[in-house]
Parts: structure tokens; C-alpha cells; sequence
């Protein structure tokens, strides 16, 4: 599928150049699991003693990979990081397990380190059997030729019905000490909060400790990673890692995730992942317009998201962006939906800063043309306040279109 796709409307100019973080090489080969004329498997290879999160799936059908790395991301330590395309390993009985744990094995040998230290991950079709001696023939070669370089190559590595590669990075400092952050993702389809099918990557050459990169990945992947959608469907692959090598410039020690001296590096961090799950959401499946809802006044940081979510969801307010129509209706009902604490009368909203209701009514004077021009446009944005707290948060999905049902339709052919 991925490459058969026309590139979406709302993509990036193109992939960005990212610079090499010390500790980290990466790339990418074919070893022909699902397509043919591509890389369909990634591999990046870490510095000894590379410290590494995770944040998973909460899908009570999660992968064998995915159950995998769940085991093994408690001991703190990372050399490599696997992914294969096309195949995603699930309901694959024992045969995926043992086919995740050849895989690992391999890895380990190749890299003379212990298995618990080799991370897998696997994206594409749902139930059928993994030919991991594929992968077993394709790792040493491609373990032999990484570079620090090859981000593009990695990314692109991992796609299915994505149709662009998605990169980000930022640089940060560490008490004066500048340190950069690094990664890709991949997610067009089956994209929804519970780890928001989707896979991150992301790199540093800070050294900060495993617990300390728990917390701050935690934090950052709530207000990203879990502020999308793209259909509500929450995939049984989803992972985040972050992984950071300490090969960087030396830096002051960092022993807390509340350690002032991260306030630079946490603001750096959340900027990359929001950047990687926006362009998730630019890639979804027959996306034509990119909506960007805020919601405030709401009870909690939570119950805004919730909110949002239930907005972003909505498949009538999807459709309704897909064909231009500022039904503003649509949004009153699903606000009225997410169960959250609501008052009726204080209820506020705007489409492209343009009042559309107000108190618990359409705004006096409302036209709709203006709002109706905003629709024709790629960029939506829709703000919500629900008038009983100080909650808010800011949360982002696409349209609903015939093309998704194209894509989905014909995943498997």
C-alpha cells in the first residue's frame, strides 16, 4: 500500500534534515515481509548503556512485540531498536511470540549484548504470520551498514498507509550545555488516544536517567501523541520510545524530572513530539483539511482532552469539515456527549475566531458566510468553552472522506 498513495495535501514541503545524535546509528533494508521495491525494515542501534522509556498501547489486544517490550522497558537499558513493516505481529498465537524473541535473539548476538536490551516493534495487517526468517536474514547486513545519518532512510523504513515520512528535532540546553533531540514516526490510520498504526522514535545525547525519561515522556505524549485522532480506532501496535545515549557534550546531572535544569529540554521535547503526532494527523487516511480544536473552561486539564476528543471523533463533525458546512450544531452535540461538566448557558464557540454561539444561543447578528469561507480552507480551527472551570487543552484531527473508506477498503490487496 504505502507508496501507491498519493502524497497528502496537508504534508510537509518534505522531510527535515535532523543531524546526527551522538550514540545513535540507524537504517534501513528490504526484506520483503508484505511489499516489494522498498525498505520494509528498521533498524537503530544504540551506544552501551543508552538509557530508554516507552509508552505503550493500552489495547487489551496488544501485539506480540508490544507485550514484549512491555517486560523489558523497566530495566532502563536500550542497544537497538527493531521495526518491520507490513506485518504488525498480532493475534499471531505462539509463533509471534517466538518470532519476536528470534528476532531479539539475532540482535543480541550481532550486538554481544543481552536480549532484554533489544526493543521491537512491528506495524501492518492484523492475524497473519510473521516470516521472521525474512527479518533473521536481512539483520546482519543491514546491522553492518548503519550511519548516524540515515534518518530518512529509517523513516521511511516503517511506513504502511502513510504517504510522506514524518521528522522532527529540536536543540535544547542542559545547564548552558546544548543537547539535541531526534525522531520519526510513522501513523495515518487507526489513530486514537491509548497510545494515540502508530510507532515513534525518538533520540537524544542528554544523559538522563531511565526514571527521569519515563516521567518526561509520560508528560510530553499525553499532550501530543494522546491529543490526536484520526478516526477513533486505538491500534494494537502503538509505541513510543525515547531513548538517550549520554554520548552528547557533558552536561550538569539531571536527577529528577522536576530538576529545573530540564525546563529548557522538556519544552523541547514536547515541540517534537507535538510536531510528529501533528503530521500524524496530516497524513490520515483521505485527510483534506487539518482541524485544530481548543476547549477551555472545562473542569480539568482532562476533561478538556476528553471534550476535544469527543469533538475530533465525531464523525458528523468530520464529515460536516469535509464538505465545508459550518454546522455548528454538530459541535454542540458532541460537547453535549463526552459526559463532562457543561454549563449550557456559558457555552461558547468559534470557527476561525469568528463568534458563532454564545450563552447558550447563536450569537446575535450571526452570519454565516464568513464562517463558511474559513471552512474552504485547509486549516480549521474551532474553539470550545464550556463555562464551569479552568481546564483546557488543545487537541487535533482531520476530515472524514470518501478516500479513507478507498484506503481501508482495499488495505489488504
Amino acid at each position: 500500500m504505502a507508496g501507491k498513495l498519493k502524497r497528502s495535501p496537508l504534508a510537509p514541503r518534505g522531510f527535515p534534515k535532523l543531524p546526527s545524535i551522538p550514540g545513535v546509528r540507524l537504517g534501513g533494508a528490504a526484506c520483503g515481509i508484505r511489499y516489494r521495491g522498498r525498505n520494509d525494515l528498521m533498524l537503530a542501534t544504540l551506544a552501551p548503556g543508552s538509557a530508554v522509556a516507552g509508552v505503550f498501547t493500552r489495547s487489551s489486544l496488544a501485539s506480540a512485540p508490544v507485550e514484549w517490550c512491555r517486560k523489558r522497558i523497566g530495566g532502563g537499558r536500550a542497544r537497538a531498536i527493531v521495526v518491520n513493516a507490513g506485518n504488525a505481529n498480532v493475534h499471531t498465537g505462539r509463533a509471534g511470540e517466538k518470532a519476536v524473541a528470534r528476532t531479539a535473539g539475532v540482535l543480541a548476538r550481532l550486538l554481544d549484548c543481552p536480549e532484554k536490551e533489544i526493543f521491537v516493534a512491528s506495524t501492518g495487517v492484523i492475524g497473519e504470520p510473521l516470516a521472521v526468517e525474512r527479518i533473521e536474514t536481512a539483520l546482519p547486513a543491514l546491522a553492518g551498514k548503519l550511519k548516524s545519518c540515515r534518518w530518512r532512510e529509517a523513516a521511511d523504513a516503517i511506513l504502511t498507509t502513510d504517504t510522506y515520512p514524518k521528522g522532527a528535532c529540536a536543540v535544547a540546553r542542559i545547564g548552558g550545555t546544548p543537547v539535541t533531540i531526534g525522531g520519526f514516526a510513522k501513523g495515518s490510520g487507526m489513530i486514537a488516544p491509548d497510545m494515540a498504526t502508530m510507532l515513534a522514535f525518538l533520540f537524544t545525547d542528554a544523559k538522563i536517567p531511565p526514571a527521569v525519561l519515563k516521567k518526561l515522556l509520560a508528560e510530553a505524549s499525553e499532550r501530543s501523541f494522546n491529543s490526536i485522532t484520526v478516526d477513533s480506532d486505538t491500534s494494537t501496535s502503538d509505541s513510543v520510545f525515547l531513548c538517550a545515549t549520554g554520548k552528547g557534550k557533558a552536561h550538569k546531572a539531571v536527577r529528577s524530572a522536576a530538576d529545573p535544569l530540564l525546563r529548557g529540554f522538556r519544552k523541547a521535547l514536547q515541540a517534537v513530539t507535538i510536531d510528529l503526532a501533528q503530521q500524524i494527523v496530516r497524513d490520515g487516511e483521505g485527510a483534506s483539511k487539518f482541524l485544530t480544536i481548543t476547549v477551555t473552561g472545562a473542569a480539568s486539564e482532562k476533561a478538556a482532552r476528553r471534550i476535544g476528543l469527543a469533538i475530533a471523533n465525531s464523525p458528523l463533525v468530520k464529515t460536516a469539515i469535509a464538505g465545508e458546512d459550518p454546522n455548528w450544531g454538530r459541535v454542540v452535540m458532541a460537547v453535549g456527549k463526552s459526559d463532562e461538566r457543561v454549563a449550557p448557558k456559558k457555552l461558547a464557540i468559534r470557527i476561525g475566531g469568528l463568534p458563532v454561539a454564545k450563552g447558550g444561543e447563536r450569537v446575535p447578528g450571526y452570519k454565516e458566510a464568513p464562517v463558511a469561507r474559513h471552512m474552504k480552507g485547509s486549516a480549521i480551527d474551532l474553539a470550545v468553552d464550556v463555562g464551569v472551570g479552568r481546564g483546557k487543552a488543545t487537541v487535533w484531527t482531520c476530515d472524514l472522506t470518501h478516500g479513507y473508506i478507498d484506503i481501508n477498503a482495499d488495505y489488504r490487496s
